[in-house]
């Protein structure tokens, strides 16, 4: 797979359905190099997010995830590959992000802030944990899936969300 060496993202979608007795949703693959070079991909994955404050938090949780997967899983190499997908149901919003590391051991998965203040690590993981209302490693530890109840969607003039109140 090639990717442009420019500064412009080049993102490879592939659609898939997965389809249950129920019902079928639509996942969307992302796949795409190991850069910080991340915002443009973030605005396609929060693409169907027409709320204000929750697509500012679903946003730092996206960018924090993202960043890890580039830095620690990735080893910041551009050359290795990132996989999101992203399948929007009527009742959740998921994100599956997946990098071609070893993976985040169980006793890291912890979203609790550091209790070094001068800790270089440890906080991305709290303000994911912040931002989604469920949080899960593959078995491997080098997929994370992050899901946001649609219940929890705040209009733009709403002052509930806790995370960006006013």
């Amino acid at each position: 797979m090639k990717f442009s060496n420019s500064n412009t993202l080049v993102v490879k979608m592939l659609d898939s359905k997965f389809i249950d007795r129920k019902s079928s949703f639509q996942w969307k693959d992302f796949l795409v190099p190991s850069t910080l070079q991340l915002a443009e991909l973030i605005e396609l994955l929060l693409a169907p997010i027409d709320c204000k404050k929750s697509h500012l938090r679903l946003k730092l949780g996206l960018q924090e995830a993202l960043v890890n997967a580039v830095q620690h899983g990735n080893s910041g190499d551009p050359k290795k590959l990132l996989r999101i997908r992203r399948v929007l149901t009527p009742y959740w919003l998921v994100w599956q992000i997946q990098d071609e590391g070893n993976g985040i051991p169980h006793n890291k998965r912890l979203g609790k802030l550091p209790l070094e203040m001068e800790s270089n690590t440890g906080r991305g993981l709290f303000i994911i944990f912040k931002c989604f209302d469920d949080v899960r490693w593959s078995q491997k530890g080098n997929r994370l899936q992050l899901a946001f109840k649609r219940d929890n969607l705040v209009s733009g003039d709403d002052n509930q969300d806790p995370l960006f109140p006013g």
